[in-house]
């Protein structure tokens, strides 16, 4: 008499051929579009939370250029950046009442300044240039990359550094003892 074989269980295997990307196949991201101090940005849509029209920002004092004050879209306090500043360290001219907002996903609870609304497009993430050479990246880290779309160039910004590029954090040195 044989001992009997041990049962094998396991869970179920998931159909790797259709949770994995092809290689080849490209990233295909949407784009919000929207047109501040006279140049087009993009934010990537996935980091948009809402936006809003017609919005009046409470300044804040002693805040950088690139803070145009605070904001409430929605039922959430938001800090209104200057898209314009953010890309080119020059802060713009607005409106007492800013034309066109969007907030922004995420704990830092920013929204960004526009004129108005471009729309929203569909991109590759190959179609995205990333030049460290280019005068915008030497300017700050907020900008992500440049898109060359329908013969306009449309700076895309980096959500993640936006908040760091408004207030120009510096380490400051520690007192050794």
């Amino acid at each position: 008499m044989q001992p009997p074989e041990p049962v094998v269980m396991s869970n179920a295997e998931p159909d790797i051929g259709t949770t994995l990307h092809d290689e080849a196949e490209p990233q295909l991201r949407d784009l919000l579009l929207f047109v501040a101090g006279g140049r087009t940005f993009g934010i990537f849509s996935d980091e948009v939370e809402s936006t809003a029209e017609a919005k009046r920002p409470t300044p804040l004092p002693l805040a950088p250029a690139a803070v145009l004050g605070v904001v409430y879209v929605r039922g959430r306090m938001l800090t209104l950046l200057d898209s314009a500043a953010l890309s080119s360290g020059e802060a713009g001219t607005w409106p007492s009442a800013v034309p066109a907002i969007i907030s922004l996903r995420g704990d830092e609870q920013l929204a960004l300044a526009a004129d108005s609304f471009a729309g929203t497009t569909t991109i590759s993430a190959s179609d995205i240039e990333v030049s460290p050479d280019d005068e915008e990246f030497q300017t700050t880290k907020a900008v992500a990359g440049i898109l060359r779309h329908g013969g306009e160039k449309i700076t895309i910004l980096d959500a993640s550094q936006l908040f760091e590029a408004a207030v120009h954090r510096k380490e400051r040195r520690r007192r050794r003892f």
